[in-house]
């Protein structure tokens, strides 16, 4: 048993989101070091860093204004989404920008001369995106387009004249074309049949190519470049794994990205002027928000594994050594006593092979408790990322599978869709055939194996307790939607449409909802349930969890729910994650277990 206790888990700090200021003297990121995200300076001269903003509410994003030390910076109220944009002066002033608190806004960068900002917004109608832009001087803001659809702004062209901008089609295809600020014409550069996506995208020296990723008629996302004056799109690499994260250094002439490996990165960097592709050792886990500095010596990134908690580490490009340059995740504590996984396949009821994540406790035992952790989305992926429920129960004797059932991406298009509408419970039986291979694999203990997860995942681990009762010891909801009828009712104007493309409609598959919704089938439920949920939720409102929560108390159904007055869909204050992660909401799952 684990004599620590959980605390040390949750107080690992997270870094996200990190910049370079244009001089390079510093470099800028979020943490919630203090418990709630906020702005911190890396000083690369000295090390030190200090904290450069002071918000009542978490920060949501940083960008530099173009040329400047000011940024900008996005907040929420207490994880509502509905993002406001702000000014915040290197003297440390904070300007609000856009005071439209109803309201949705998508940050899409500064002009070249560092005087005006573009964004979207929703505004004009919940349910639809426009695009404006807006003077950082006078504060004044002009719609500069308006069209049903979800619109974004992508860059400035190095011009200042246009916007490289983004239509959105459905959660997994994409459109970008080139809104002319001088005419208010769009030129649509992207325009395909089939399913495609378009993204990280970067401008060459002259203006006339961009270089960015996509998995245009192809399963996986790959290296490409448009030449914009003839629309031509050219492959530059391509392999059997999604390209991710790319980013250009300030000469044009060098290309960083990673490559997703069954949700392992791997970095690379790519000289244009040779076509030669480099790469560089890295620990396990995922690489994010990767930066050139701007003298084109080093690359940023933030490394986040599950026995390497999210920190910022530095490349040299010369030599290709890295080291870390923040410490912000470290607790002396658990130094050594992080679990990394190994990545397994099982195979389904109709013979398809699923991949996940296998972690096994450093202990010894004739028989394990297992827990079977769910990723939400669906349009997402369990990654080697450090979680702190999953390692603290390894550090309690649990093994700790993360499976990435069909519907997940991270495998092609193909496999990303094999749990669209109708197929929605293939998905719960992937589940079914992982409980048949730990059986048959490892040394489980077959009457304590429990399963959670959130959103998406919380629908899956209500559906599995629900349609599979005798198969679950214990089980945790986080944030999961009960109905997907209900859900679809309630959801915020501007993701429903997007949510149908994967679910359905209740106009159309109501009947099918009827039969498989959890909520309907909540008096077959005989494991214990826990319950977490923010009030604050915009995307699977509270009342998803209160109704079944409601249903299963009527008939005295052990459940504990945890509501969440200040969070929306994800928990993001320390204080909360204390809260809904205590040492009590643990035990208690441990004794439900242990009970069966």
């Amino acid at each position: 048993m684990d004599e620590i206790g959980l605390d040390p888990y949750v107080h690992v700090r997270t870094v996200k989101n990190l910049e370079y200021e244009p001089n390079e003297k510093k470099i800028s990121f979020i943490s919630d070091y203090t418990g709630l995200p906020q702005i911190w300076e890396y000083n690369q001269e000295n090390g030190w860093m200090a904290q450069s903003s002071f918000t009542k509410e978490g920060i949501t994003f940083l960008k530099y204004v173009t040329g400047k030390s000011d940024l900008i910076i996005g907040m929420d109220v207490s994880g509502d989404e509905r993002e406001q944009l702000y000014l915040l002066k290197m003297n440390g002033e904070l300007i609000a920008l856009t005071n439209s608190p109803e309201h949705v806004h998508l940050y899409g960068g500064s002009s070249p001369d560092g005087k005006w900002i573009a964004w979207s917004s929703n505004r004009r109608n919940q349910a639809f995106f426009d695009i404006y832009i807006q003077n950082l001087e006078t504060l004044e803001i002009r719609l500069v387009f308006a069209k049903d659809g979800k619109f974004s702004v992508v860059k400035w062209f190095p011009d200042g004249n246009s916007l490289l901008i983004r239509k959105t089609n459905s959660p997994l295809d994409n459109d970008l074309g080139v809104f002319s600020l001088l005419t208010g014409c769009i030129d649509w550069i992207t325009e395909h049949l089939g399913e495609a996506s378009f993204k990280n995208v970067h401008f060459n020296k002259d203006g006339d190519h961009i270089y960015l990723l996509s998995n245009k008629d192809r399963e996986f996302f790959g290296l490409a470049c448009i030449h914009l004056p003839t629309k031509q799109f050219t492959w530059l690499e391509q392999g059997k794994c999604d390209f991710e994260g790319l980013a250009m250094n300030e000469k044009k002439n060098q290309l960083a990205f990673t490559i997703n490996e069954g949700g392992i990165s791997k970095g690379y960097l790519l000289d244009l002027n040779i076509s030669t592709l480099y790469t560089w050792e890295t620990p396990m886990g995922v690489i994010t928000n990767l930066k050139f500095s701007p003298k084109n010596q080093k690359l940023l990134y933030i490394l986040n594994g599950p026995a390497h908690p999210s920190d910022i580490w530095e490349l040299d490009l010369e030599t290709l050594k890295t080291k870390r340059l923040t410490y912000v995740s470290r607790i002396p504590i658990l130094e050594g006593k992080l679990i990394e996984p190994k990545q397994i396949f099982f195979r389904s009821f109709d013979n398809l092979q699923i991949p996940a994540f296998y972690y096994k406790p450093k202990c010894e035992a004739k028989k394990f408790p297992v827990v079977i952790y769910i990723h939400g989305g669906p349009e997402s992926q369990s990654r080697a990322v450090y979680n702190p429920l999953l390692q603290y129960f390894l550090s309690l004797g649990y093994i700790v599978v993360t499976p990435n059932v069909r519907g997940s991406t991270g495998y092609g298009k193909t496999y990303t869709h094999l749990d669209d509408v109708r197929k929605r419970m293939d998905a719960v039986k992937d589940l079914i055939s992982l409980v048949k291979w730990l059986k048959e694999n490892t040394n489980v203990d077959v009457g304590k194996i429990a399963v959670m997860g959130g959103s998406y995942g919380g629908f899956m681990v209500l559906s599995a307790i629900s349609h599979y009762p005798n198969l679950w010891a214990a089980a945790v909801d986080i944030v999961g939607i009960s109905s997907l009828r209900t859900f679809l009712k309630t959801t915020s104007p501007w993701r429903k449409k997007f949510r149908e493309d994967e679910y359905g409609t209740v106009e159309k598959d109501g009947e099918f909802f009827n039969q498989i919704d959890p909520l309907n089938h909540a008096d077959k439920i005989t494991s214990p349930l826990m319950v977490i949920h923010g009030v604050n939720d915009p995307r699977v409102p509270i009342e998803e969890s209160e109704q079944i929560v409601n249903k299963l108390k009527k008939r005295d159904h052990p459940v504990t729910y945890i509501r969440i007055k200040d969070e929306g869909h994800r928990l993001v204050k320390l204080k909360n994650k204390i809260y809904a992660y205590s040492k009590e909401t643990t035990e208690k799952l441990t004794f439900f277990i242990s009970i069966i």
